[in-house]
């Protein structure tokens, strides 16, 4: 497939570098232009363009950029793109370390990726977001391997399938997580969120917590996630 990619950040490199390896053709864009991407090209395969030509170029594209940053792409992004080409959206919301507060993803009413979807004004699948990009890049085994990292895919209809597809071409168990609304299970603080799990714990972990969010799941996820973002800048990590 062609696939453009929208974001060089650590998740868009680690795709790109697995994607080319597999034979597809890569275009790579960041806010600042393709010209700041040379390394990027160089390390992965991709070929650098600018951020509409990513998204126009790709019989699949992924969003992978800072949540804050999905309001500020080009309002006409999308503009003239077939509907059945899939976007993949990988983001997670850091108000600690990255984001700031974004108090319609704190109410609990919205999924980070429904979020996504409204301000894209176009359907998106989300996966990729619970693994990290280290692992996305080198720890992949064929379908059948023992422990094999699986990774939700949520969304609906022909999109999904073809990413949970392509899941499967990178090394990973594709394990249907429902649609967006239900995606909340596989973001941060929850137990899915970088584990790693097998097919067979991610669905008992999935099930688990029910389809419909409670106010003290909720509010337990936050705090979960609280907590591993001052972990995190205890450490000096940047994101």
């Amino acid at each position: 497939m062609t696939i453009g990619i929208i974001g060089a950040g650590h998740i868009g490199s680690a795709l790109a570098v697995r994607l080319t390896s597999l034979g597809h053709t890569v275009y790579i864009a960041n806010s600042r232009g393709p010209e700041t991407l040379t390394d990027v090209a160089q390390r992965t395969g991709a070929t650098p363009v600018t951020v509409q030509e990513a998204a126009r170029q790709g019989e699949l594209i992924v969003v992978t950029i800072p949540l804050k940053n999905i309001p500020k792409l080009p309002q006409d992004l999308f503009e003239g793109i077939p509907a059945d080409v899939p976007v993949i959206d990988t983001s997670n919301y850091y108000p600690l370390l990255r984001d700031g507060h974004l108090p319609e993803l704190e109410s609990g009413d919205l999924t980070e990726s429904e979020w996504v979807q409204q301000h894209l004004g176009r359907p998106v699948v989300k996966v990729f977001n619970n693994i990290y990009a280290d692992h996305l890049e080198n720890a992949g085994q064929p379908a059948g391997t023992p422990g094999r990292i699986a990774l939700p895919v949520a969304g609906e209809g022909e999109a999904k399938q073809r990413v949970m597809a392509l899941v499967d071409e990178l090394g990973f168990d594709a394990v249907d997580n429902g649609n967006l609304h239900e995606s909340w299970r596989q973001q941060p603080g929850t137990p899915c969120y970088g584990a790693d799990l097998p097919a067979t714990e991610l669905r008992q972990q999935l099930a688990s917590m029910g389809t419909e969010r409670t106010a003290a799941q909720h509010a337990q996820f936050l705090a979960n996630h609280a907590a591993q973002e001052k972990q995190m800048q205890a450490q000096g990590i940047q994101l």
